[in-house]
């Protein structure tokens, strides 16, 4: 049994004393938490690795299973804030297991002051019951912060998809959409709400859409794109493309899509020049 009152008071009574040895063997070159210098992020996270100790040396004092699920709220938080998620991960998992150097020193310690009462067998216990909970503790922080990573990415990348179709207002009643940089399906599925939705807000009678920062559309894409014309178009909005490729051209026409009653100009500056500015 690794429970034992002596040994969860002896290593409680270090609680403080491990956090400010750890903070101060931190290698603050580090990327991340690690290196910051602002006083609250440094008073957060001793903050968090001193509830990380108190949590710990509970489990020379409860039920293993108990351990685990009051660990569970600490790894929840410290993997999902902003602090450790800007940290790389294999940086966070070498303190975890610096951590666990901390506690089998002290182990250490605790069995030399003790070797009268306390067998051999129960000090290799006790160790091996330090790196199997370091290493539990360690897989599911892993899980939390790696799933919390790529929700953030996910949501970082559709905001970025989502501020890269704006429509810009060139007069009162005349918009433009510039298109930049690759066109995926799901971007140019937000790219057709969103058109819509801003011309209709901005009561846009007519949408230059400008092309001439896409490198090359599928034909899925250029689909889409043309849905998007004849969608603007049932709410009113006249529509002129400018800067199409030769190869969107070739796409289009392999399509079948016809330009008819769409306004085409070869650059940007050429459609510009055809605005009529109204005030």
């Amino acid at each position: 049994m690794l429970k034992n009152e002596r040994l969860h008071k002896f290593l409680c009574s270090r609680n403080e004393i491990l956090t400010e040895q750890w903070y101060e063997s931190l290698d603050k070159s580090k990327k991340g938490i690690y290196s910051t210098t602002d006083p609250k992020e440094i008073e957060q996270l001793k903050k968090q690795n001193y509830e990380f100790h108190v949590l710990f040396c509970s489990m020379f004092s409860k039920d293993h299973n108990e351990f685990l699920v009051e660990f569970q709220d600490w790894i929840k938080r410290v993997a999902k804030d902003e602090a450790h998620l800007n940290t790389p991960l294999e940086e966070v998992l070498e303190e975890f297991f610096n951590t666990q150097k901390q506690y089998l020193k002290l182990l250490e310690e605790y069995y030399t002051q003790n070797i009268e009462f306390v067998s051999h067998e129960q000090y290799a216990e006790w160790n091996l019951g330090v790196v199997d909970a370091i290493s539990e503790i360690v897989q599911e922080f892993t899980v939390q912060n790696t799933e919390a990573s790529q929700v953030r990415l996910q949501a970082q990348q559709e905001l970025i998809v989502e501020m890269s179709a704006p429509v810009i207002l060139l007069s009162k009643n005349t918009g433009l959409l510039p298109l930049v940089g690759e066109i995926n399906t799901y971007r140019s599925q937000v790219i057709f709400e969103k058109a819509l939705e801003q011309s209709s807000k901005y009561s846009i009678d007519k949408l230059y859409i400008d092309l001439s920062g896409v490198p090359i559309i599928d034909t899925m894409v250029a689909q889409q794109i043309f849905q998007l014309i004849y969608g603007l178009r049932i709410i009113g909005v006249r529509t002129a493309l400018s800067g199409i490729s030769p190869e969107i051209a070739q796409t289009a026409v392999q399509l079948g899509i016809q330009f008819t009653g769409i306004e085409v100009y070869s650059t940007l500056v050429q459609a510009i020049d055809k605005i009529e500015i109204n005030a």
